[in-house]
């Protein structure tokens, strides 16, 4: 798609980034960004090491120490031995990190409803049939 110099790249990209400050507006309350996308990595991927954390996140280690450690203080995670390396510590989400994030999915997921309940029955139909189009891109260009 070619409408005049945009690329389809670059009209999605404009698009998401849209959205995504639209949804962010809401339900995240005292957290940033960054430490959804923290807690989001843990709930995926599992306790991560501090440093894993950081260059995840392209972030000096000690941004993410503090970053943990206000985590942790609101209980939504946890800090626990590295069973590989006594010296390292582990950071875990909690059941109440994993609530925090189903609350502010829950939310996302609202706003979208009542957007979604004006567009006509095409519009919507266009938009489920973009779903397997957009996790062949989520997932690297490839089919999932």
């Amino acid at each position: 798609m070619q409408n005049g110099t945009t690329t389809l790249g670059e009209a999605l990209d404009a698009r998401l980034a849209v959205l995504w400050r639209t949804l962010g507006r809401g339900g995240a309350g005292d957290l940033s960004r960054t430490s959804l996308s923290v807690l989001a990595t843990l709930r995926d991927g599992g306790p991560h090491r501090i440093t894993q954390l950081a260059a995840g996140e392209g972030v000096a280690q000690p941004t993410m120490t503090t970053l943990v450690t206000r985590l942790q203080r609101l209980g939504l995670v946890a800090r626990g031995p590295d069973a590989a390396d006594a010296r390292a510590v582990r950071v875990a989400i909690t059941d109440e990190g994993q609530a925090r994030l189903q609350k502010l999915r829950e939310a996302r997921a609202a706003v979208l409803e009542a957007r979604l309940a004006s567009l006509d029955p095409d519009e919507r139909a266009a938009l489920e049939a973009a779903l397997p189009a957009l996790d062949a891109v989520i997932a690297g260009g490839g089919r999932p």
